[in-house]
């Protein structure tokens, strides 16, 4: 049985789900990776010196922004991934379900480093370890948030819904 909303439309919370794991599990085994055996080291070159691996904490946002702020981060990416729980309930959209899960898997994997990585107390550093010239350094939460955010914006654009307005009606029985 799939629950689907009162048109018959199914539903595509497991898709977010889905999704959202997989960003998660890659960002966090990709970080668990690189402080292992890369951080303290030399950066290691990708695409010669334009794109490189270098390990470096961040306790505020993108481009090191707020470095003394990393609890309003910390704040921020529970809220986002509070609202991306929220809106799952209406969700019948595959592009909104990819682009939702993209959002919730790097907001969680940021969230995992802010709780439970030096200093602790919902101050914890981010693993950041692409390095790409001239730009910053980020990592793949950072990757997964970026992308869901554009294609949302995209989404929005073309007048794409999330799904039927308000709550979730029940599974239909087959």
């Amino acid at each position: 049985m799939t629950s689907s909303d009162t048109s018959g439309t199914p539903r595509r919370v497991w898709l977010l789900w889905w999704v959202a794991g997989l960003a998660y599990a890659v960002d966090l085994g990709s970080k668990l990776a690189v402080v292992a055996r890369l951080e303290g080291r030399d950066p290691v070159p990708l695409l010669g010196t334009w794109a490189q691996l270098r390990v470096q904490r961040n306790p505020g946002a993108a481009f090191g922004v707020g470095h003394a702020t990393t609890f309003v981060f910390t704040l921020i990416a529970a809220a986002v991934a509070v609202a991306v729980v929220r809106v799952a309930r209406r969700l019948t959209s595959t592009p909104w379900a990819v682009s939702l899960g993209l959002l919730l898997g790097g907001a969680l994997g940021n969230l995992t480093d802010r709780v439970f990585r030096a200093p602790g107390g919902m101050q914890g550093a981010v693993v950041d370890f692409i390095a790409v010239r001239d730009f910053s350094v980020m990592n793949l939460a950072d990757w997964a948030i970026t992308c869901g955010s554009v294609l949302a914006v995209l989404l929005t654009l073309r007048g794409r819904e999330l799904g039927p307005a308000g709550p979730a009606a029940p599974a239909k029985a087959p």
